[in-house]
């Protein structure tokens, strides 16, 4: 169980002061300017030896990502941009940084664009996070009345300017080649790579997207160092990270935890447990609706990480914990998160705009039985037709659900399709 001291959102439920005052009273923007001092190598070779991977889904390292960036400018500006669009079901925690812990957003995003030559950041807020957004711009405000952020930030001689860019609503801008031509006023449709951002991003320079979690944790890193960062956690797997638990619990929360503690735990201890106890656990889907579920024999044992996770065929992605209890329908669910894919696919790949479509319709049918036993495998058939052939991983996020109820119910597909057949033998006989 993760210590109170060891905690970085200690203000993840608001019940603090989130302004200046409050955030420095808990330590935010201490010493931000000797942090810079160490230069830029420095900060970036202590990210990687934290083992910080990326907390928006896929997981990947945090400092190596960062050290993509070219060491020199060749005249282009370079950009941090940071991902808020969390539009992910089951995904709630960059909402609660925004609201309850904005200025450390803010100093992660000086220290992480100083660390990578950036004078520039943007944060890509969701269309729907109205109040979030006030919020944020206002934190923003006072850290420019206050020196922290602008020209000679913190009195470290660095320029540094960060704006807020109200999204659309759109899921796919959450992906983020989607996220930039959104942010440059286009259509939000993700770009071929390569090549990548780093190379060629915003406005065709040299740039690094990273989700909100990703870097509002990185000033406590380099003040508390790198070694008691991967000294949580488990090995490739280290530090903490907020978990979003939602669906068929006694109490839905968000809760920072580290890396790696048992799924039944991390329920148990924070959740109040499954809504009619533990045996009335039916499935959960650990990480967000992309990834796929895991049934009751599974969540028994599993830890969540990435690799645990990985290694039972599901994914942590956003550390997203959807519980679901005996009385759901998980055809159903499944055919609803179909449902929305095929909404949010931007078209441009033809697997996904024509795949996601056919899932849907699929799946509508599965819901009440109206399909073939041979369907189930054509239903899979289809999932991996989409899977692995597009440009971005939406096709990937609307196969995996699929996926998981036919790997892990698939009686309850051949059930659900020999109960319409029984309810229509009457009327046959008729």
């Amino acid at each position: 169980m993760l210590s109170d001291k060891d905690r970085i959102f200690t203000n993840l439920y608001g019940l603090h002061d989130w302004r200046l005052k409050g955030a420095r009273a808990r330590g935010d923007w201490d010493g931000t300017a000797a942090i810079l001092a160490r230069g830029r190598d420095a900060i970036i070779a202590e990210v990687k030896a934290s083992g910080l991977r990326g907390r928006g889904g896929a997981g990947f390292p945090t400092g190596v990502k960062w050290s993509f960036m070219p060491k020199t400018s060749d005249g282009r500006p370079h950009y941090l941009v940071v991902n808020a669009d969390e539009s992910e079901p089951g995904t709630c925690k960059d909402r609660d940084i925004l609201r309850h812990d904005p200025h450390k957003l803010i100093e992660g995003c000086l220290i992480a664009s100083f660390a990578m030559g950036a004078h520039v950041a943007y944060i890509y807020v969701r269309g729907e996070f109205y109040n979030e957004a006030q919020r944020l711009e206002a934190a923003i405000a006072e850290a420019y009345e206050a020196g922290l952020i602008g020209r000679n930030a913190c009195g470290s001689g660095w320029d540094f300017d960060l704006y807020v860019h109200r999204g659309a609503g759109a899921y796919i801008c959450g992906e983020e080649t989607g996220l930039l031509e959104s942010l440059e006023g286009k259509k939000g449709m993700p770009r071929l790579k390569p090549p990548f951002p780093a190379a060629v991003g915003l406005y065709g320079c040299p740039t690094t997207v990273n989700n909100v979690e990703s870097i509002a944790v990185v000033p406590t890193i380099l003040r508390r160092g790198a070694a008691w960062f991967s000294s949580l956690g488990r090995p490739n797997n280290t530090g903490t990270k907020i978990f979003c638990i939602s669906g068929h619990v006694n109490k839905p929360c968000n809760v920072e935890e580290e890396l790696g503690i048992p799924l039944r735990e991390l329920i148990e201890r924070y959740a109040g447990g499954v809504r009619g106890g533990w045996d009335n656990l039916l499935a959960v889907i650990p990480g967000g609706s992309s990834v796929p579920l895991i049934p009751r024999e599974i969540c028994d044992t599993v830890l969540m990480d990435f690799d645990s996770l990985r290694e039972v065929k599901s994914g942590l992605g956003t550390a997203a914990v959807i519980v679901m209890d005996k009385s759901t329908d998980l055809i159903r669910a499944i055919a609803r998160l179909s449902r929305f894919y095929k909404h949010e696919s931007c078209g441009q790949c033809t697997p996904c705009r024509e795949g996601t479509g056919w899932l849907m319709r699929m799946m509508d049918r599965f819901v009440v039985g109206d399909a073939e036993v041979e369907e189930i495998d054509a239903l899979e058939d289809v999932s991996r037709l989409i899977e692995g052939h597009t440009i971005c991983a939406l096709g990937d996020a609307a196969a995996w659900p699929v996926q998981g109820l036919v790997r892990h119910f698939r009686p309850l597909l051949e059930e659900r399709i020999a109960q319409y057949k029984r309810a229509a033998m009457p009327r046959a006989a008729e």
